[in-house]
């Protein structure tokens, strides 16, 4: 069992490091997980949850403090960093207003050197010269007052820490400014003596080290930097904010025969809910009555609003388009699938990548070793000879120079980011070590059904015999196969629906296993199936045998179609290929993974579809735990591998797999075996998904390089070490300055991840052909021919779009139209002689424009 906890206080990854070991100390206890990035932590129970209070307390012990958070019932969450962020902004402006007439008071007898800048009468008179000294730094000591108030916490949360052996970046920031403060005080003691005892060489000495700047300055940039950080961290979880807003706030229900509107948290599972066009979906359910096109964009991605009738499911925070329609609720609260993407992303982005456990590690052991060098540098520097004041600017420089937080954000800012980028794109992914996993993917295994495939057969050829009519085939097709449970004539039916071609009743309908149906139209008996069925009954089929085989050899289903006497014709009907298929494994072989595909098909299925769009390899008539050990064989040979599947029967396989990727879970979010669940049905999600993989984790690299390269580097100059050779001092303000960029830095560099646009690279030419039906040319009887043609045509946006455009082909004489909305064009086949210009014609009549026609495959 797991429990999340906010926790307070923490500022850099040693806080987060320090709550861990705490925590983890808590028995019954199995596991941490502090987020620095959202102030939470997950912890995992080994047996019976432990009481709440124990964790608080152990998170206490450490100096930080923590609390459940509570939830309602509908997906509210406020982003953790706006309360922070306006604490910040008080505090940076309260912090300016004194930092500014303090550097002004002690840097202006410079500024009038330097610059020229003129000094007023009254600000010479009264702090300027020796005789004045005491004035001069007790003034800019009242001015320091102010900052050290408002930025308290670095001392109450540093100092504690520091008590409790758990240093953090506030430690190091506090023991830097305070030393600076004390120095102060103790000088003005000093020139006050110096002064009293007529000792002005003293007192001019002290004058010029007072360091209440540098302990103003210090403080000052430093929140500068966490303000600046802070708003950003904030833009990393835009995503989630963007969800969230989407989800309406009030829901329509009827309820004792009238319309109610009430808040959406309050509608039940089961009650009938009433959307209107431009309203947003408060829940998930099904469509009880009505239909409209809904926009899905914010939840799959899909940039075409989706028909919705009777039966059909519809999800939270997408939006109604057109039409009035009701739903049952099924899904509320927690159970939408908005909620669902949303505790998602941010447990994704909330868990730890294995490439952050480097960072980890020396965060643990940064602080210490840094308060240990600062002491050493300055205890070297005295042993040199070099004045207490050196040696001090030296120890405070290295402590305040010293960054944990770049080294702690490094890669928590980057996955939230590219998790959040991810859920923008219908891509969930589940965990930092997931998106990680992505980017080492050498092979790609994909199972064919629904995820190659559409998942359901479609009409794709018609051939028909001499004397017989296109239309009047498919006519008592789909009559004498609309009785059948077989999805093949689901196949025929749905085409003559999209023809618009009237059914007729079929009497006396037979089924005979394994052969075809029989059935009586118009007194008329009419039989269906195949080859074999036909010959069975008589029938002659010679005339279309060369078409029937060329349908099969390319992975179709060839149905046969006759009446008491002659063949009437021959239609093809397969599980087609996406249109967005081909184009992803081209990028997969682009981006070097190998391609394999897994089907329970036959083989000559599986070669067909394997020929068709350039697979590497493909394997069939495999059961479910067959596709695991090909997997597992596969892993064996040193590759990672991803799984891409449908998420329920390809369970195994996707549990196996170095990454298992559920492709078109949509609603279901079925998600429990999957490592990344893509909304849409569309393999070129998986490929943006490798990418986003590979963008995500060459920033982390990044962003680490930055971190250890920065202290690296700063460290040994604010120590000193190039101080001899070179002269270079670093003084601790400047130190402040650096300390404060870094952590602003690797946020920003984070943040370009929200310009991520996924690369669609040239990939090279496959061979054979991508579709061989459309270079193939079917002799029929007579020989009359069948030619492929593709149409590009403007103005279609949706489905209604389509079908109107289908409708408006289908009805020309020896034409079979199919529309693409994607690649926005048509897909003709002719069995007449039809020419370009009536196509086109026919595209206008229906309202849109016909930009080319083209023979297939040019």
């Amino acid at each position: 069992m797991k429990q999340k906890f906010q926790v307070t206080g923490m500022t850099c990854s040693a806080c987060s490091a320090a709550v861990e070991r705490s925590v983890r100390k808590v028995e019954g206890v199995r596991s941490v997980n502090v987020s620095l990035l959202t102030n939470s932590m997950t912890v995992e129970y080994g047996g019976a949850p432990v009481e709440s209070g124990k964790i608080i307390d152990a998170v206490e012990k450490a100096g930080y403090g923590a609390s459940v958070p509570g939830e309602t019932a509908q997906t509210k969450r406020e982003n953790p960093m706006k309360k922070q962020l306006a604490e910040m902004k008080t505090r940076l402006i309260l912090s300016f207003v004194f930092w500014v007439p303090l550097m002004y008071l002690s840097m202006h007898h410079m500024m009038k050197e330097w610059i020229g800048l003129p000094v007023p009468p009254l600000i010479e008179n009264l702090f300027h010269g020796t005789e004045n000294g005491v004035v001069y730094a007790f003034a800019q000591f009242l001015l320091l007052l102010p900052i050290l108030y408002v930025n308290r916490s670095y001392y109450r949360v540093g100092f504690r820490t520091l008590a409790r052996r758990s240093p953090n970046m506030d430690s190091l920031i506090a023991v830097g400014s305070s030393a600076a403060v004390l120095y102060g005080v103790y000088a003005i003691f000093r020139i006050g003596y110096g002064l009293g005892h007529g000792d002005a060489a003293t007192a001019d000495r002290y004058l010029m080290d007072l360091y209440f700047e540098s302990a103003g300055t210090i403080l000052t940039l430093i929140t500068l930097g966490k303000y600046l950080e802070t708003r950003s961290k904030g833009k990393t979880s835009d995503a989630i904010a963007k969800l969230v807003d989407l989800a309406p706030k009030t829901a329509t229900v009827e309820r004792g025969g009238r319309e109610v509107e009430i808040s959406a948290e309050e509608v039940a599972a089961g009650d009938i809910v009433v959307v209107r066009p431009g309203q947003s979906i408060p829940v998930d359910g099904i469509v009880t009555e009505g239909a409209s096109s809904v926009d899905q964009s914010a939840i799959t991605g899909e940039s075409i609003p989706v028909e919705k009738q009777a039966g059909d499911k519809v999800v939270a925070a997408t939006i109604n388009k057109s039409g009035f329609f009701k739903f049952r609720a099924e899904k509320i609260g927690g159970d939408t699938t908005l909620a669902q993407i949303i505790r998602l992303v941010e447990e994704a982005g909330s868990s730890k990548a294995p490439i952050a456990k480097l960072a980890d590690r020396v965060s643990g052991v940064f602080v210490p070793v840094v308060i240990g060098i600062a002491v050493l540098a300055a205890v070297v520097w005295l042993l040199l000879g070099q004045p207490f004041e050196f040696a001090l600017s030296v120890g405070i420089a290295v402590l305040v120079i010293s960054c944990p937080c770049a080294l702690g954000l490094a890669t928590p800012v980057a996955i939230m980011v590219g998790t959040g980028k991810g859920a923008g794109n219908g891509i969930l992914i589940k965990s930092a070590e997931a998106l990680e996993t992505a980017h080492t993917v050498k092979t790609v295994v994909l199972d064919k059904t629904g995820t190659i495939t559409e998942g359901r057969p479609r009409v794709t050829d018609v051939a028909v015999a001499g004397g017989v009519g296109r239309e009047k085939l498919l006519e008592i097709a789909a009559s004498l196969e609309k009785p059948s449970e077989h999805p093949l004539a689901e196949a025929v039916t749905e085409r003559a629906k999209e023809m618009g071609i009237t059914l007729k009743p079929a009497e006396e309908f037979a089924a005979v296993s394994g052969r075809g149906i029989t059935a009586v139209i118009d007194g008329k008996r009419y039989a269906a199936g195949n080859l074999a069925f036909m010959e069975e009954n008589g029938i002659e089929t010679a005339s279309l045998r060369a078409a029937a085989e060329t349908f099969a050899e390319e992975g179709k289903t060839p149905l046969y179609f006759a009446d008491e006497e002659k063949l009437l014709g021959v239609i093809a009907a397969a599980d087609v290929v996406k249109p967005t298929s081909r184009e992803a494994i081209e990028q997969f072989k682009a981006m070097g993974i190998d391609v394999v595909m897994l089907t329970g098909d036959n083989r000559k299925t599986a070669e067909a579809i394997r020929r068709q769009l350039g697979i590497d390899r493909a394997v069939a008539e495999v059961l479910p735990q067959d596709k695991e050990r090909e997997v597992r064989r596969i892993q064996e040979s040193g590759r990672k591998t991803a799984m891409i599947g449908d998420g329920i029967n390809d369970a195994p396989a996707l549990t196996r797999a170095d990454v298992g990727i559920a492709i078109g879970a949509g609603t279901d979010v079925a998600i429990e075996s999957a490592d990344i669940v893509l909304m849409k049905s569309d393999l070129l999600d998986a490929v943006t998904a490798i990418q986003l993989s590979r963008a995500t984790i060459r920033n982390i690299k990044e962003n680490l390089f930055w971190a250890f390269f920065y202290n690296v580097i700063g460290i040994p100059l604010a120590a000193g070490v190039f101080y001899g050779a070179l002269g270079w001092k670093l003084n601790p303000m400047f130190a402040a300055a650096a300390m404060s960029l870094s952590s602003v830095f690797v946020v920003t560099n984070a943040l370009r991840l929200r310009f991520f646009h996924p690369k669609r690279a040239a990939a090279p030419k496959v061979s054979p052909p991508a579709e061989p039906a459309r270079t193939v040319t079917l002799q029929h009887e007579k020989g009359q021919t069948a030619m492929k043609k593709v149409i590009v045509i403007n103005g279609m946006m949706c489905d209604n779009c389509r079908k109107h455009v289908e409708k408006a082909l289908n009805a020309i004489g020896g034409v079979s139209a199919k529309v693409d909305l994607e690649k926005k064009s048509a897909e003709v086949t002719l069995t007449a002689d039809v020419s370009d210009a009536a196509l086109k014609q026919a595209v206008r009549d229906a309202g849109y424009e016909p930009v080319s026609v083209s023979a297939a495959g040019e």
